[in-house]
């Protein structure tokens, strides 16, 4: 996705990074911490065992309000797969943005909040997320901009624990809802959800809120700041895709293994950008498939690195991969041909010009463990 040049941005909580000691990098236009003086291995395991504290306000947030005789959720499903009319206020749905060969241009969670529809998306794609939405949308929903809002991430077994501490009630919310809920004094909107795999939450927040609730939330110990290296291997472990890695224009949902996020009256009726190859790939196979590779030994592989079949023969390529804290060894995940994605079968990996042996293994690394209610 294209990005507008200029200066790295900075999202709300910049000046607490710094005073953290956050070691920032360049992020999808953004400065971020790519983790703090304990390292990226402590804080992926203390988001394991307590609770970290992300700061993901570099991703988008769009408002979706209806136009008088118009219904949001019918509109948006033009352009995503995922059925977001069967989607009650207060429950969030994930879905992806596609083109008309089925790929993904974006993922992103989708909430119904009563009287609109609140978008999540990624970063590097937010402002040409929104183009599209006007492209396409425009005469029939209103669509709001959020960027300049704060969003924070509380991940981990003590997240709800904590912020009960703040706002009682959400204890009670299960995975994939969504809540206004006050935290110290400020209006905020809560998802219940999380990219670690772990229970956790996702707090927006007016941007001058944000330094605020967050040194509230670190007052408590149980609550480490965590920066996007151990981010990204807590969600590798967790079997989840990393849009611009996993997924993109060149992959649909049905390859990446997303099925699931299809419901069926969407895969029936079709109607969104895409759907007759999306469709043709559930009736038929699709000719690929993004799996977990399990590489022997200690060394990790990393993205890009070429798979072959036993025999030598090129079959894929490694899109995420690297060494997994929690399970204890090198994890990845990439696309292989139909034929060699069933679990168990053996392969191998080239890392520097060298063949390391490896099997396809299942996903997740480590077990999920959402709060269902």
């Amino acid at each position: 996705m294209s990005e507008a040049p200029g200066p790295l941005q900075k999202t709300p909580l910049h000046p607490l990074h710094a005073e953290l000691g956050g070691r920032l990098v360049p992020f999808a236009g953004y400065e971020m911490p790519v983790q703090y003086p304990t390292g990226i291995v402590a804080e992926h395991q203390h988001t394991r065992n307590a609770a970290g504290l992300f700061d993901v306000s570099h991703m988008g947030q769009i408002r979706l309000t209806a136009k008088t005789g118009e219904n949001a959720a019918a509109v948006l499903e033009t352009l995503v797969p995922g059925d977001i009319q069967g989607l009650v206020p207060g429950r969030m749905r994930y879905t992806q943005f596609t083109n008309e060969k089925g790929g993904i241009l974006d993922d992103l969670m989708v909430a119904n909040t009563g009287d609109h529809l609140m978008l999540v998306v990624n970063a590097s794609c937010k402002t040409d997320d929104a183009a599209h939405l006007r492209k396409h949308l425009a005469d029939r929903v209103e669509i709001e901009e959020l960027f300049s809002r704060g969003l924070i991430a509380l991940q981990g077994p003590q997240a709800a624990d904590v912020l009960g501490r703040f706002a009682p009630q959400c204890r009670a919310m299960p995975f994939m809802t969504a809540a206004f809920l006050t935290i110290d004094g400020i209006t905020c909107y809560v998802t219940r959800s999380g990219y670690t795999g772990e229970d956790g939450y996702e707090i927006s927040m007016p941007g001058e809120a944000a330094v605020a609730i967050a040194r509230e939330l670190l007052r408590y110990p149980e609550v480490k700041p965590i920066g996007l290296g151990a981010r990204d291997s807590l969600r590798l472990e967790a079997g989840l895709c990393l849009h611009g890695n996993d997924i993109d224009e060149t992959t649909t949902p049905v390859e990446a293994g997303l099925n699931w996020s299809i419901a069926k009256r969407r895969r029936e009726q079709g109607g969104f950008i895409g759907a007759d190859v999306i469709q043709r790939q559930f009736r038929e196979g699709a000719p690929r498939k993004l799996v977990g590779i399990k590489p022997e030994g200690r060394a990790p592989v990393r993205a890009h690195a070429e798979i072959r079949s036993r025999d030598g023969a090129a079959i894929g390529m490694i899109t995420s991969g690297g060494f997994g804290p929690t399970a204890n060894g090198p994890v990845a995940m990439g696309y292989v041909t139909e034929g060699h994605a069933a679990t168990g079968t053996a392969l191998q990996v080239i890392v520097r010009d060298k063949a390391l042996d490896c099997a396809v293994a299942p996903l997740p690394f480590v077990k999920h463990r959402y709060f269902r209610g």
